[in-house]
């Protein structure tokens, strides 16, 4: 008679057992430190431009009279205009908590907020660039946009490479180690 033969052998089974936690699931493998830092680059510089967004938005939203001035806004109409500024904010930066939360698997929404970035700084550099001479405070005003959301797009752009460029580094050492 033929005797079933184990399929694994007894080292690989015991490597099996040592690769998984009392429960019987398998460990997770820890991450490697330069992912770990990667990682952290991504949240830190994602929520560094959003903290900075929303702190902006809820001024304009709250108090949108500090602001009517710098834009030439006055009366009723640039309350509320400024009002509808924050809230525009405010709906830009719903994209950024769940980078922030997870980058790892929220890659493509962080694309989705650097193209906002993008987006952003165009439309600020057309508007800027279309300003007629002789509206210097209003203009001053978009300059710091403009210079936010180029700091902004840059270091969440770099951080965001650094990132993919990482993760893809790690998979090719785990297909070699494998």
């Amino acid at each position: 008679m033929n005797e079933p033969r184990p399929s694994r052998s007894a080292t690989s089974a015991q490597g099996d057992a040592a690769t998984r936690d009392s429960a019987g699931k398998p460990r997770r493998r820890k991450p490697p430190t330069s992912m770990v830092v990667a990682t952290w680059a991504v949240r830190v510089c994602f929520a560094f431009v959003f903290v900075v967004n929303v702190q902006c938005a809820l001024g304009f939203a709250l108090t949108p009279e500090a602001y009517m001035g710098a834009y030439e806004l006055a009366g009723v109409p640039g309350r509320v205009a400024a009002q509808g500024i924050g809230v525009a904010f405010l709906m830009w930066n719903c994209t950024y908590p769940l980078v922030i939360w997870k980058p790892q698997r929220h890659i493509t929404l962080a694309g989705v907020v650097l193209a906002q970035q993008v987006v952003g700084l165009i439309g600020e550099s057309a508007i800027r660039a279309t300003l007629p001479a002789g509206h210097d405070l209003l203009a001053s005003s978009i300059d710091l946009f403009i210079v936010f959301d180029a700091a902004g797009l840059l270091l969440m752009g770099i951080s965001l490479a650094v990132f993919l460029f990482t993760r893809n580094l790690c998979s090719k050492r785990r297909e070699i180690d494998s």
